[in-house]
C-alpha cells in the first residue's frame, strides 16, 4: 500500500517574523490561565508516540508536535474537529500544557485525558484563543492526552510547533512486548509474545496511513490485536505509532511480484533476474533494520499470492521452475531478515494451500506459513494433515465467499451473498481457525477497509464508515459479545423486476425487505455500478421514487448490460445495512415488425475468428440479441439487408456492441446500387441508437465512416421496423 499525501501549501515566513509574532501573542493572551512550573514536574510527552487525525503531507506528521524541535511541525488538514494526541507510555499526573501555534491555530479547543485512549474525559476548555504560546494548568490523571480542536482562525487547518505536557509520572509503563516466538512442538504450536500465549485476532488494514489514528480505537474497540498490511516503506511509522498506541501489533507486509493473484505489478523473472531479486533483498532489509524494535512489529510476511500470479506470467515447466526460484528467493528474504532481527517471525502469503508444496520444498527458514481463504476455509485443516506439513501457519485474508467461489444468476453474474449470510462467513472461518488448535495460529480478517464501491460493499466491514452486521460478527468472535451495541437494519428478500429485460432509460421495481433491531428509523439509499457493464466500479447513487406498497421504482442508465443495484438501509447510528442484486439493462422495445429480422445480410468484411467470432453479418439480423456482426479494424466499413421487396418502414434500431460507430450514414436504396442518404449522425456514442426516420425502399445500409474505439465496427442487432 502506499500513502496518500496531500498537497502542501508554503506561506514564506522569518525567523525574526515569527518570534515577534509569537512574542504579540503572548502578551496579549489573556484568556488562558497560565502555571509555573513546579519542583516536581516532569516533561513527560517528548519523544512519545503522537498520532493525529490527519496530517497534511508527509513532513507534517504528528510526531514533529513532540520531538523537542521548534523547527519541526505538525499540520491537519483543513477543516474543523483536528486532534492531536500523545501517549505518555504509562499513566501519570498532569499539571501543565504548554501549546506552540504555528500561524494556523485553534480559537477554540479542548484539553482531554485518557486512561485507554478510547474514552475521554475534557480538563479544560479554552474559547477566543489566539495563537502563539498557550500554557495552561490543568488537573488530572491519564496515559493519553489529546488536543481536541473545535474551531480554526482561519482556511488552514492546526499546526503546533510543539505539544508539551508536563506533570508527575506514575503507574507502570505498559508492556513493550519482547520477543515474538513460533514455539511448541508439532501440531501443538503456540505465537508467543514476551513469553505470553498470543493468538492473532486481527483485521487486514484499509484507510491511508494518515487516518491511523482516527480508525484505530475503533479497530482495538473490536477486540482486535493485529493489523495486517501488504507494503512496507518509509511511510509507514505513523502506522505503527498509532497501533502501538493501542496496543495493536502490525504483520509488516512486503511486496513481491506479481503479486495478489492476477499477477499485478509486473511479472519478475526469479530464474534469471538477479538485479530485481537483490533489490528487493536490499529494500526489505532496510525497513527491517527501521521497524524491527518498533513495540508494534509483530511479524514480517513477504509476498502475497505470487505463487498462484505467477500462472498469469508463465505456463507449463516455465511455471515450474519460476515457482521454485520464487519460493527460493522467499527463503533468502527470511535467511537475511532473521540476521537483522532474530526476534520477530518470518512469513509469506499465497493463495489456498497449492503454493505450500513449494514452501515446504524451497523455503525451510520461514517460520511459519500464511494464506488466504475465504468460503471454503474450513477445508484448509484436511489440506494441512494429507500435506504431511511440520509449520503451523495463519490465515492472513478471510471472510464470506468472494465472487470466484459464489454461483452465477440468472444473468450470469456472481450471486453475492446477502449481509446475513456475510456475518455468517465471517463467524464460521473464525470458527475454523479456531478449531485447528496447535497449528492455526491465528486469522487477520478481510477486510477492516472504508470503499464504498463493488469490492468494498462486498468484503468492507464498514463501507464509507458504515458498520454492517459482518463488523458485528468479528467483534463478537473476538470479544465474545456485542452486548449494548446498536447494531445495522437487516434486508431481506431484495428482488429486481424485470431482472433480465429492463429497458434502457425505462424503469424496474426493487421490492426489499427492511427492519431495524433497535427500532430506528431507517434511511433507504439506491445505488448502480457499472463493474460488470463498463467495468466502473464505482457505486452511483441514483433517484428512486417510493410506491404505496413500498417498492422502488428505478431509471435503469442508458448504458447495456449487466448492473449491480444496491439497496443501503442507514440508521443514522453509524450502522448500514446494504443487499445486492443483478439487472440486465436491454434495448427499449421499439413498435412495429422488425421486417429486417431474418432477411439475407452482407457487410464490407467480417471478423472470422477473434473471442467470440465468427461473427458474420447475419447476426446482426438474426433477432438474438447475445450474437453480433464484428468488421475488420479499419474504416470505412458497412453492412446492409435487404428487405426482400420495396417496403415502408418508419425507424431504425442500432444495438452496438463495445466496437461502436462515431460517425455513420443510414442509407436506402430501391436496386442495391443507387444509394440516398435519410440519417446522419457525428456524435455516435455506442449503447443503443433508435432513429425515428422512416423511408420506402429495399436495401436499407449502415456506411461507417469514423469508429469509436480502436477496434472495428459491431451490431447485436440491426433493425428495421415497419
Amino acid at each position: 500500500m502506499t500513502a496518500h499525501h496531500p498537497a502542501t501549501r508554503t506561506r514564506a515566513r522569518t525567523a525574526a517574523s515569527l518570534v515577534s509574532l509569537g512574542a504579540l501573542l503572548a502578551a496579549s493572551l489573556t484568556t488562558l490561565a497560565a502555571a509555573p512550573a513546579s519542583a516536581a514536574e516532569t516533561l513527560l510527552s517528548q519523544g512519545r508516540t503522537a498520532t493525529a487525525s490527519t496530517t497534511e503531507g508527509a513532513g507534517f506528521p504528528a510526531s514533529a508536535a513532540v520531538d523537542g524541535d521548534p523547527g519541526t511541525r505538525w499540520a491537519s488538514q483543513w477543516s474543523d474537529g483536528q486532534w492531536l494526541q500523545v501517549d505518555l507510555g504509562r499513566t501519570a499526573t498532569v499539571s501543565r500544557i504548554v501549546l506552540n501555534w504555528e500561524a494556523a491555530h485553534a480559537t477554540a479547543y479542548d484539553i482531554q485525558l485518557s486512561d485507554d485512549g478510547t474514552t475521554w474525559r475534557t480538563v479544560k476548555s479554552v474559547t477566543g484563543a489566539d495563537g502563539g504560546t498557550d500554557e495552561l494548568a490543568v488537573s488530572g490523571t491519564g496515559r493519553y492526552v489529546r488536543l481536541q480542536g473545535v474551531t480554526r482562525s482561519g482556511g488552514y487547518g492546526l499546526s503546533l510547533w510543539e505539544f508539551k505536557v508536563y506533570g508527575e509520572e506514575g503507574g507502570t509503563p505498559p508492556q513493550t512486548g519482547g520477543a515474538v516466538r513460533v514455539t511448541g512442538s508439532q501440531g501443538n504450536w503456540q505465537l508467543t509474545v514476551g513469553g505470553q500465549p498470543y493468538t492473532v485476532k486481527g483485521v487486514t488494514w484499509g484507510p491511508s496511513v494518515a487516518d491511523a489514528g482516527r480508525y484505530m480505537p475503533d479497530v482495538r474497540s473490536m477486540g482486535v490485536n493485529t493489523i495486517r498490511t501488504w507494503g512496507t516503506d518509509g511511510s509507514t511509522r505513523p502506522l505503527l505509532d498509532a497501533a502501538a498506541a493501542q496496543g495493536i501489533r502490525v504483520m509488516n507486509g512486503f511486496w513481491l511480484q506479481p503479486g495478489g493473484g492476477p499477477g499485478s505489478g509486473g511479472c519478475a523473472n526469479y530464474v534469471t533476474d538477479t538485479t530485481y531479486k537483490t533489490n528487493m533483498l536490499n529494500e526489505f532489509a532496510k525497513w527491517v533494520e527501521e521497524y524491527k524494535s518498533h513495540p508494534a512489529t509483530l511479524m514480517w510476511n513477504v509476498g502475497n499470492e505470487s505463487v498462484l500470479g505467477l500462472q498469469n506470467c508463465y505456463s507449463g515447466t516455465e511455471l515450474e521452475a519460476q515457482r521454485n526460484a520464487y519460493t527460493s528467493f522467499v527463503n533468502d528474504v527470511a535467511r537475511k531478515i532473521h540476521t537483522i532481527d532474530p526476534d520477530h517471525p518470518v512469513t509469506s502469503t499465497d493463495a489456498w494451500t497449492g503454493a505450500w508444496p513449494y514452501y515446504k520444498r524451497n523455503a525451510p527458514d520461514l517460520d511459519l506459513y500464511s494464506m488466504n481463504a475465504y468460503g471454503d476455509l474450513c477445508g484448509v485443516r484436511e489440506d494441512w494433515e494429507q500435506g504431511g506439513y511440520t509449520k503451523p501457519y495463519l490465515i492472513t485474508e478471510t471472510g464470506p465467499a468472494g465472487e470466484w467461489e459464489t454461483p452465477k444468476d440468472a444473468n450470469g453474474v456472481a450471486d453475492e451473498p446477502t449481509d446475513v449470510q456475510k456475518a455468517e462467513g465471517y463467524t464460521r472461518a473464525w470458527g475454523c481457525v479456531t478449531g485447528h488448535r496447535g497449528v492455526a495460529l491465528g486469522a487477520t480478517v478481510f477486510h477492516y477497509g472504508t470503499e464504498h464501491d463493488f469490492g468494498g460493499v462486498w468484503f468492507n466491514l464498514l463501507p464509507d464508515g458504515l458498520k454492517r452486521l459482518s463488523y458485528y460478527a468479528v467483534k463478537k468472535a473476538y470479544t465474545g459479545g456485542t452486548a449494548g451495541d446498536n447494531t445495522p437494519p437487516v434486508i431481506s428478500n431484495m428482488t429486481v423486476a424485470p431482472s433480465g429485460s429492463a429497458p434502457a432509460g425505462g424503469e424496474f421495481t426493487i421490492r426489499a425487505d427492511v427492519r431495524d433491531p433497535d427500532g430506528d428509523p431507517v434511511t433507504t439509499k439506491v445505488f448502480l455500478s457499472g463493474n460488470y457493464a463498463d467495468g466502473d466500479k464505482r457505486l452511483i447513487e441514483t433517484p428512486h421514487r417510493r410506491n404505496a406498497d413500498g417498492s422502488l421504482t428505478v431509471t435503469a442508465p442508458a448504458k447495456l448490460g449487466v448492473w449491480k443495484v444496491y439497496v443501503q438501509a442507514e440508521d443514522g447510528r453509524g450502522n448500514a445495512g446494504i443487499e445486492t442484486k443483478s439487472v440486465k439493462v436491454v434495448a427499449p422495445p421499439v413498435s412495429g415488425t422488425n421486417i429486417a429480422q431474418g432477411r439475407p445480410t452482407t457487410a464490407s468484411s467480417f471478423q472470422a475468428s477473434y473471442g467470440d467470432c465468427p461473427c458474420p453479418a447475419g447476426n446482426a439480423t438474426d433477432g438474438n440479441p447475445n450474437t453480433r456482426w464484428a468488421s475488420d479494424w479499419a474504416d470505412p466499413q458497412w453492412i446492409q439487408v435487404d428487405l426482400g421487396s420495396v417496403r415502408a418502414f418508419s425507424r431504425l434500431q442500432l444495438v452496438w456492441d463495445p466496437a461502436y460507430a462515431r460517425a455513420y450514414e443510414v442509407q436506402v436504396s430501391d436496386d442495391g446500387q443507387n444509394w440516398r442518404t435519410i440519417h446522419t449522425q457525428t456524435a455516435g456514442d455506442g449503447d443503443v441508437d433508435t432513429i425515428g426516420t422512416g423511408a420506402t425502399a429495399r436495401h436499407v445500409r449502415v456506411h461507417m465512416t469514423a469508429r469509436g474505439t480502436g477496434w472495428g465496427y459491431s451490431l447485436h442487432e440491426f433493425g428495421v421496423y415497419s
